[in-house]
C-alpha cells in the first residue's frame, strides 16, 4: 500500500495483445494483493495536416477524446468479461490524451505496481522493450512488472 490505502495496482492499454496480456497480469495480481485497478489508456492525437493530408477529418479533440475514451472502456470490459474474478476488483479505466510513458508514469504516482506489456502499438518490433515500457521502467515511482507477449 504505496499511500496507506487500499492497495493499488496500474496498468497501460492500447488495444494490442501485448496490452491485454498485461491487463490480465495485472488482474491477476490485483487478486493476489487485494488491491484495486487503474487501467490507463493514453494516446497521441494525430497531427493536424498529416491527418489533413490524408484526407482525414481535421482534429476535434472533444470527439476524439470521447471515441478514445468509449473504445477504450469496451475493449476493456471485453477482456474483464473473459477474465474470472474480475468482477471481485474494482476496476477504473482512464483515457489520457499525451505520450503515453509519461501518463502512465504520472498514474503510477501512490501506486504499488505499474504493470505494462513488452511491446504496444509502435512501429519497431523485435526483442527490444518498446519504448514505453522502457520509459516506465527508468521513470515510474513504483515497481514496474514488463509482461512478456506470451505468458
Amino acid at each position: 500500500m504505496a499511500d496507506g490505502g487500499t492497495p493499488r495496482v496500474v496498468v497501460g492499454v492500447d488495444g494490442s495483445k501485448s496490452g491485454d496480456v498485461a491487463l490480465r497480469y495485472a488482474l491477476q495480481e490485483a487478486a493476489r494483493r487485494g488491491a484495486d485497478v487503474d487501467v490507463v489508456s493514453a494516446w497521441e492525437p494525430p497531427i493536424r495536416s498529416l491527418a489533413e493530408s490524408f484526407g482525414l477529418e481535421p482534429y476535434d479533440r472533444t470527439r476524439w477524446d470521447s471515441a478514445h475514451e468509449r473504445a477504450a472502456r469496451e475493449h476493456v470490459d471485453q477482456v474483464l468479461a473473459e477474465e474470472p474474478g474480475a468482477a471481485e476488483r474494482r476496476v477504473e479505466v482512464h483515457a489520457r490524451t499525451g505520450r503515453p510513458a509519461e501518463i502512465l508514469v504520472e498514474a503510477a504516482r501512490g501506486a504499488d505496481l505499474l504493470v505494462v506489456g513488452h511491446r504496444g502499438r509502435g512501429g519497431v518490433t523485435g526483442v527490444a522493450l518498446g519504448s514505453v515500457g522502457l520509459h516506465c521502467v527508468m521513470h515510474a515511482p513504483c515497481p514496474v512488472l514488463v509482461v512478456p507477449s506470451e505468458v
